[in-house]
């Protein structure tokens, strides 16, 4: 049986009734209190007019005494009530809202990409801004029906003095909120259009924050900066468009919330001067006619947070219920470590075929930079199989018949551009925290140098994208990460491009001692590392063109020799 937790929305109308339904209890809790609170600042007004009619009449100070009693049960009921129902609704704003951050952030670490188009700083939006405005609905709704609450009993207490003034009050409650409602129309549809430019404005700014080195580098840091401006700008636009949206809905709210006060004035005062009503439901009038404006204002005020409310939940439904990029197989690899490409044919690829025998240390030389990415990204099922010619096997099982989970607790793929977290050394090579080979990993990576520089060692703390470790440093703590995953199959894209030629020698030593016995691939124009294969593929025009070790290559082929020799 699926739990509401594990449910997927399927709109966002979808899921705002999913967090309505799971808050249920909170919510009744919530607008029982918030009504008590608005039912005893109602009767408050209705209260000092019952005193000044009954201390006129009686003038006795046992009256006066009950009556300041009973004023002080009414400010204590209002004040507990507001206290203790807004705690109960915003921990359950907050918690909700917690939820769907973590059900966003697990979409987009799921192991199979889903088919959005939304970048990385756009879900970040989503995961944030969203889930916080779609968890606002809770406490909308409990407030919604407390403002009702209190303009019922006002209408009510009115109606009695006299039937004109509760009528006025209805009628003229009804008509606010019709004109509102049309109005707020416009808000969500702005509001929608503003989250979607900021969110670009996000994924924009973060991109640029991750490749500013090579921005500097190629002097494109100008043309980059103009592109982000123009996008910002367009947000800046949108969100002072919705602004303006935003003043004209509530200065016609208070408008209109001032003008049905003046009318209930000035009705009550004609209706006491007619002699229809007394001193004391006059001032019961006067009073429920100034407060009426704040749950006023507060019900007029809940179609715009509505629409709000559901225009983020329409976003978030645009990454909970994308399909995934591919349909994977429920199969596990039979055990065998064994790696095999057969007649692959994607992007600049056309026909790889070759095999990495279990326990063998292979290298790839690949003279085009595309064919060497696009290899890693089959291998990393970043490509699903449907989308290439060929298959790819892992312990004599096609890829596309096996669960992804499963591939990647026996096939590792190291990125070319690993991410570093915030946290420390010891966190990013062993993020689980379950590795037996963090040491042999560290020795053969040659982080070494790294954690003998600093007295924490490898508690040593990293920041947010490895923001305090130079280029070398960041690469091989990615390659220890690697390393100390220990899985069966193993792929290692470029991992010593940014090291020195000494550091790239040991660090080729160390990774064929680390990996003896293991299924190794290594994708690399590194001539240590080369040396240290087995044997070497060479990759040419999307084909493999020889076959052999690489000092037979470097001996037979001058293609070759030239590609890779330094």
């Amino acid at each position: 049986m699926t739990t509401p937790d594990t449910q997927r929305p399927r709109a966002g109308s979808d899921i705002l009734r999913t967090a309505l339904r799971r808050n249920v209890g909170a919510m009744a809790w919530g607008t029982v209190l918030m009504g008590l609170y608005q039912a005893g600042e109602t009767a408050f007004p209705i209260a000092l007019g019952l005193i000044v009619e009954h201390t006129m009449r009686d003038r006795s100070p046992e009256a006066l005494g009950v009556s300041i009693a009973a004023l002080a049960v009414i400010i204590t009921t209002v004040s507990l009530s507001w206290r203790f129902g807004m705690r109960i609704l915003q921990k359950a704003n907050t918690t909700e809202a917690h939820r769907w951050r973590v059900r966003v952030a697990g979409c987009g670490l799921q192991p199979v990409a889903r088919d959005v188009d939304l970048k990385s700083g756009e879900v970040l939006t989503i995961a944030t801004e969203d889930a916080d405005q779609t968890a606002d609905i809770i406490e909308v709704v409990p407030l919604l029906i407390s403002s009702l609450v209190a303009v019922l009993i006002a209408a009510l207490a009115l109606g009695l003095a006299d039937l004109r003034l509760g009528l006025l009050v209805i009628v003229g409650t009804v008509a606010i909120l019709s004109i509102l409602s049309v109005m707020s129309r416009r808000i969500g549809s702005s509001t929608r259009e503003q989250q979607a430019r900021v969110a670009r404005a996000g994924a924009k700014v973060a991109d640029l924050i991750i490749g500013l080195r090579p921005l500097h580098g190629f002097g494109g840091n100008h043309a980059a900066f103009r592109s982000y401006r123009r996008v910002s700008t367009e947000a800046k636009h949108q969100s002072i468009t919705v602004a303006r949206v935003g003043g004209v809905y509530a200065g016609t709210a208070l408008a209109l919330n001032a003008v049905l006060a003046a009318a209930v004035t000035l009705t009550a005062g004609w209706l006491a001067f007619e002699g229809r009503i007394n001193i004391g439901e006059l001032v019961m009038a006067v009073g429920l006619a100034q407060f009426i404006m704040e749950p006023l204002k507060l019900f007029s005020e809940m179609p715009k947070y509505v629409m709000i409310a559901r225009a983020s939940a329409e976003r978030m439904a645009l990454v909970l219920t994308a399909p995934p990029v591919t349909a994977p197989g429920a199969g596990r690899p039979a055990g065998g470590e064994d790696l095999e490409v057969d007649c692959v044919r994607h992007g600049v690829l056309r026909k790889v075929r070759f095999r990495v025998a279990a326990g063998e240390f292979v290298a790839v030389a690949a003279y085009q930079p595309r064919a060497a990415a696009d290899l890693a990204a089959i291998l990393a099922l970043n490509v699903p199989p449907d989308a290439y010619e060929g298959a790819v096997r892992v312990g004599g099982r096609d890829l596309a018949d096996l669960a992804v989970e499963a591939v990647r607790e026996q096939l590792l793929v190291n990125p070319y551009d690993g991410e570093i977290f915030a946290g420390t050394l010891r966190s990013n090579i062993d993020p689980s925290g379950t590795s037996r080979t963090v040491p042999e990993a560290v020795e053969a990576s040659m982080l070494t140098d790294v954690v003998a520089l600093h007295r924490e060692g490898l508690d040593y703390a990293v920041r947010d994208r490895g923001a305090n470790l130079s280029g070398g440093q960041r690469q091989r703590l990615s390659l220890a990460r690697a390393l100390a995953a220990d899985t069966d199959v193993l792929v290692l894209r470029d991992p010593t491009t940014a090291v020195d030629a000494v550091t790239e020698q040991l660090i080729a030593r160390g990774v064929a001692k680390l990996r003896r016995g293991r299924t190794t691939l290594v994708i690399t124009s590194s001539p240590a590392l080369l040396d240290a294969a087995d044997r070497v593929l060479v990759l040419d025009e999307g084909v493999i063109t020889a076959e052999d070790t690489h000092r037979n290559l470097l001996a037979t082929d001058e293609e070759y020799c030239l590609a890779v020799a330094r």
